[in-house]
């Protein structure tokens, strides 16, 4: 029930917003767990989840909804069909076309709907990033307005998967690994 306008960035076609949906591409629902400790406790029985930053659906309006990557890993698919989560490989495609990874978080951000400074935000890409903040493994809430952190669907062992992140204060695209049950935002691409 979600539409999303796409952009075109070099030879790969992206959604321009994140990710919104609360059920899998076959229908089955995405379990929305909006409690602390049931969060923290995902990894116990590798539980997909979802929330809107804060448990605040105006959030989740404007930013989309976060996701913990045992929603990312699900067989049933976060994405529409046709669409799928980005491998690590793939944001560092996108990143190399954008000039690199120093300038390509400037390309990359919104104009606005940051904090200050938002340093080097032009958005030039079209891809229209927002800092959506971020939860942590152990449900806490953090940084809307500063940080956009992104999942791929990329696992780097040991319980953790690959990530973008993009800062107010820098126009520099960042990437590393991180616990499964943080939540993070969610982009597409087309197959």
């Amino acid at each position: 029930g979600n539409s999303y306008n796409t952009v075109q960035i070099g030879t790969q076609c992206w959604t321009q917003s994140n990710l919104r949906v609360s059920k899998y591409r076959n229908g089955d629902n995405i379990t929305n767990i909006t409690d602390n400790t049931q969060w923290s406790q995902t990894n116990y029985s590798s539980t997909g989840a979802w929330c809107n930053y804060n448990n605040d659906a105006n959030n989740g309006t404007t930013y989309g909804k976060l996701y913990n990557w045992y929603a990312v890993n699900d067989s049933r698919g976060l994405c529409p069909t046709g669409w799928h989560v980005p491998s690590d490989a793939e944001w560092t495609t996108l990143t190399t076309h954008l000039g690199g990874s120093s300038v390509a978080g400037g390309k990359m951000k919104s104009t606005t709907g940051w904090n200050a400074p938002n340093t080097g935000a032009t958005n030039s890409s079209g891809f229209t990033g927002l800092p959506g903040g971020y939860r942590a493994s152990g449900g806490g809430f953090n940084y809307l307005g500063f940080t956009g952190y992104w999942w791929s669907s990329s696992d780097a062992g040991s319980g953790l998967a690959w990530y973008r992140i993009l800062y107010s204060s820098s126009a520099d695209v960042y990437g590393n690994s991180i616990d499964y049950r943080f939540g993070f935002s969610i982009r597409c691409a087309r197959d």
